[in-house]
């Protein structure tokens, strides 16, 4: 069961510049799915790099139940599944070795269920026929399929996604709704940030609109 994850007067601003995110505050509760959404500059991507442990607020607080995320960042990643809207993956790995090394690297891997884990979610996000081969060969559309089996196969709490269904296939974002709605139904806690939100917000719980910034701000 995942803990509420609860951002306190959070803004961020990168040097001088006026703030890209300001004073912002919200609880996201355990068995939720928000979407956010808003203009180009509205600080959506920001605020999914402030919560998947990218960037650090300038003012403010991030906190994943008790603990503020930024202060013991390896502990609160252990319980998050992250899709980064242009994810860099290690090219050399296949799908089921990056897949693997997920698990591995969680604790969520055993000898007696972690391939058919593996296969399950490559199964679900339909990424057949390549998953043997390098990443380094794949489509955009492929590497986000990969994206999202590995936010999902090591049983994560919370799940962190931007723009999870830019370049899917039909079959590959319907798969990837249903897997996000059985998770928030699960207990799971799931923030989306996207520009395709007609499918989301039909199975959304709260829909955040964020602001672009005013020119005073």
């Amino acid at each position: 069961m995942a803990d509420a994850l609860t951002a306190d007067a959070v803004t961020k601003r990168y040097g001088r510049q006026a703030p890209v995110l300001r004073d912002f505050s919200h609880r996201f509760a355990p068995g939720t799915l928000t979407v956010l959404t808003g203009p180009n500059g509205s600080g959506k991507t920001t605020l999914m790099r402030l919560l998947s442990v990218l960037a650090t607020p300038s003012e403010g607080t991030i906190r994943y139940g008790t603990q503020v995320i930024h202060d013991a960042p390896h502990r609160y990643l252990r319980h998050v599944g992250i899709v980064h809207a242009e994810a860099v993956l290690p090219e050399q790995l296949t799908a089921v070795e990056l897949l693997q090394w997920v698990m591995r690297s969680r604790g969520a891997w055993t000898d007696d269920t972690g391939a058919a884990t593996v296969c399950r979610w490559l199964d679900r996000v339909a990424l057949d026929e390549r998953r043997e081969q390098r990443i380094a060969t794949y489509s955009s559309g492929m590497v986000k399929k990969t994206q999202i089996a590995a936010a999902f196969v090591a049983a994560p709490d919370v799940l962190l996604m931007d723009e999870p269904l830019r370049s899917l296939d039909a079959h590959a974002r319907t798969a990837t709704l249903d897997a996000l709605t059985t998770f928030r139904d699960d207990g799971g806690l799931a923030i989306v940030a996207s520009h395709l939100t007609d499918d989301l917000l039909a199975r959304t719980d709260t829909h955040l609109e964020l602001a672009a910034p005013t020119p005073s701000a």
